[in-house]
């Protein structure tokens, strides 16, 4: 098996390990194994490996051909060094909608910054609207796992940009690729509260511990200039990334973690504190979460494992998954823990078939248990049991807040994380004028942070005057709504997101409006393009994922505050169809709900999704009822009639869907 075999690819040490416990088997001892290695030497036919795995392993650690193929005048590059750009951030795109009769594909790249907890500086706000301005689109896209996308990038300019970011304290460095990716937390904006500290120090150190560490980076955008950060690495992740005590590092290979294979797919990793689920903790690969004493002492962390959304149609063996608990480390083990848990999924991973070679695959065959047993095996030590937490609750960050040291922080709601236009040009106006900091979301929204009181008012009209809308005045679906760029750049897409996503939540209020639900009626709304799941719809309470020209699957019944998997309800509902597709789900949904307290997700996990479609049905509008033909209407005697509109009523449904039931169970039908 390619699991099996993984370190023969990549050059592990054949001498044997010690099992923890064991003479030797404490931090600090020399061994240079990893417990993936075979006992025996390999077979003569070795393990299939995908393309992209031949492709890493050529590359000299992503420098080649990406190299000489950027100083060509062709405006693409190879499917080569496509699959090595990743690593460094950046994804060629095709703008289908910008071909031209005779030209071929209209090649351009998005950059995708690395920013862990979503922090930005004034410094590099200001840089990064700049360059959309120079060298993009004109647009600025906050991305799902709180970076920035920069859009319309011309391959002659891609060394000014990538060299711009970096030499304003900004990375791109494994933002993409088969490495870990940009590493979510809450933002910052608590600053009287440890944990929210801790939380954003450990996104940032995490990001640093698995950074690729080669230097092929700086070769490619700054010709071999190693540029140093104003933030200097914290001196135990270092020390840390370098221990190989227990079969995690390749001595002397320049990715010590890595190898010249790197990870069998993307890696993601989320910190966050209890109770704040701000940041879909559970869609991660990795998830951390900080536990602190009374006193708001750093103890440890509660770690989880095995979450993620992608999954392909038409193949029941992809799917997404939530993370399970997988145990708590204490605060000092905690970068072992994680090398532990990469170890493993590089070393068992598949390298065969990329559709199945994310963590969540490995631990869905293998169960939890086995898991956890080999990731102590790379620690050298056990796990200690999860400790106890609150219940998790979704927070969006918007509107003003206070940060607790005296200063406001202002949650921008920015739709579908597109910053464009005269909002653009407001932002940077008062980011600019009061140099704040900024924070990205995990919903795509944008905090401006440290700001004085007495610059409140100023902001807040600045911003009005562009058409920035306080949270508050927003429609509370469009709120908590999330989609994908989708058509026309990305390749993957086959049906319209971003463009589709606020006229479609529009059409879905309208139609709630229609049954009588509240006007503030709330539940998490999310689409994409394609079934990769970049927005996570596969977490909403209602999901649409694009499944082909104007089509939709549908998912329902995630929960409010992210801890449930939504499920696939139908397929190929086309756009045109949602008003009468949603009607009776929403009818029913007013009808049966427990309290003005149930959400969408829940009532719809709560009642099955047969009684769902039951109710769709049969469920006859009363608009629809009004234009039958009069050969359709059966009179009724008065007082049946009345028994009838008193049981519909108890039953929470409309009086001709009950009689339409009853009719049609009379007749065997």
């Amino acid at each position: 098996m390619a699991q099996a075999t993984a370190s023969a690819f990549m050059g592990a040490s054949l001498a044997p390990r010690a099992a923890p416990g064991a003479p030797g088997a404490s931090r600090g001892a020399l061994q240079v194994t990893c417990v993936a290695t075979p006992s025996r030497p390999p077979a003569s036919n070795k393990a299939k490996r995908s393309k992209v795995e031949l492709i890493k392993e050529k590359s000299d650690f992503l420098r080649h051909p990406l190299m000489q193929e950027l100083v060509t005048e062709e405006p693409s590059i190879s499917e080569d060094a496509v699959q090595l750009m990743k690593f460094h951030g950046s994804y060629m795109q095709d703008n289908r909608e910008a071909r031209t009769f005779g030209a071929g594909k209209s090649y351009q790249f998005m950059m995708r910054t690395r920013q862990p907890a979503g922090t930005v500086t004034n410094q590099l706000y200001l840089v990064m609207d700049e360059l959309a301005d120079l060298y993009g689109n004109g647009t600025l896209r906050l991305t799902t796992r709180q970076t920035f996308q920069l859009h319309g990038v011309l391959k002659q300019n891609l060394k000014t940009v990538f060299s711009t970011v970096i030499k304003n304290m900004g990375s791109t460095l494994g933002a993409c690729g088969d490495v870990n990716r940009n590493v979510m937390a809450p933002p910052l904006v608590y600053k009287d509260k440890p944990e929210y500290r801790y939380a954003d120090q450990y996104a940032n150190d995490v990001a640093d511990l698995l950074a690729p560490q080669s230097g092929a980076y700086y070769d490619v955008w700054l010709d071999g200039e190693k540029f140093y950060s104003h933030t200097m690495e914290n001196p135990k992740v270092t020390e840390d990334r370098m221990f190989n005590g227990f079969g995690t590092n390749f001595e002397g290979n320049p990715e010590p973690i890595y190898g010249s294979q790197f990870l069998p797919r993307k890696f993601k990793v989320a910190v966050t504190v209890p109770g704040d689920n701000s940041v879909d903790m559970f869609t991660n690969d990795l998830g951390l979460v900080v536990i602190t004493d009374p006193q708001g002492q750093l103890l440890g962390f509660n770690l989880v494992a095995g979450g993620g959304m992608g999954r392909s149609h038409g193949k029941a063996t992809t799917f997404p998954r939530l993370a399970d608990p997988l145990g708590f480390v204490p605060a000092d083990d905690v970068f072992h823990a994680i090398k532990a848990v990469v170890a493993v999924q590089r070393d068992y991973g598949r390298r065969d078939d990329r559709k199945q070679a994310r963590l969540k695959y490995l631990i869905s065959e293998w169960g939890m248990d086995k898991f956890r047993s080999v990731v102590e095996q790379y620690m050298g030590k056990k796990l200690e049991p999860f400790r106890p937490m609150p219940d998790w609750e979704f927070k969006d960050y918007l509107g003003w807040m206070e940060q607790g040291d005296g200063k406001l922080a202002y949650g921008v709601y920015v739709q579908n994380g597109r910053v464009k236009g005269d909002a653009k040009k407001a932002l940077r106006n008062v980011i600019e004028r009061y140099e704040i900091p900024v924070a990205i979301t995990a919903n795509q929204n944008l905090i401006l942070r440290d700001i004085n009181p007495s610059w409140r008012d100023d902001i807040a009209s600045t911003l009005k005057a562009a058409g920035l809308r306080d949270a508050t005045e927003w429609d509370q679906i469009e709120r908590l709504s999330m989609a994908c760029p989708a058509l026309p750049l990305c390749g993957l897409a086959i049906s319209e997101a971003e463009r589709a996503l606020p006229d479609i939540n529009t059409r879905l209020r309208a139609v709630m409006n229609s049954v009588g639900l509240p006007a503030d009626e709330k539940f998490v709304v999310r689409m994409t393009g394609c079934p990769n799941g970049c927005a996570r719809p596969y977490m909403a309470e209602l999901g649409f994922v694009g499944d082909g020209p104007n089509s939709y699957q549908i998912w329902l019944g995630g929960s409010l505050n992210a801890t449930r998997l939504a499920e696939p309800f139908a397929e190929r509902v086309k756009h045109k169809d949602f008003e009468t597709f949603f009607e009776p789900i929403f009818a029913m949904f007013k009808a049966q709900r427990r309290s003005p307290a149930e959400t969408l997700g829940d009532f719809t996990a709560r009642v099955g999704f047969d009684a769902v479609r039951a109710f769709q049905a049969s469920y006859i509008g009363a608009e629809a009822a009004a234009t039958l033909p009069k050969v359709l209407q059966v009179g009724l005697a008065e007082d049946v009639y009345a028994a009838l509109t008193e049981a519909a009523a108890k039953a929470g449904t409309t009086p001709e869907s009950l009689a339409s039931d009853a009719i049609r169970k009379h007749l065997g039908m």
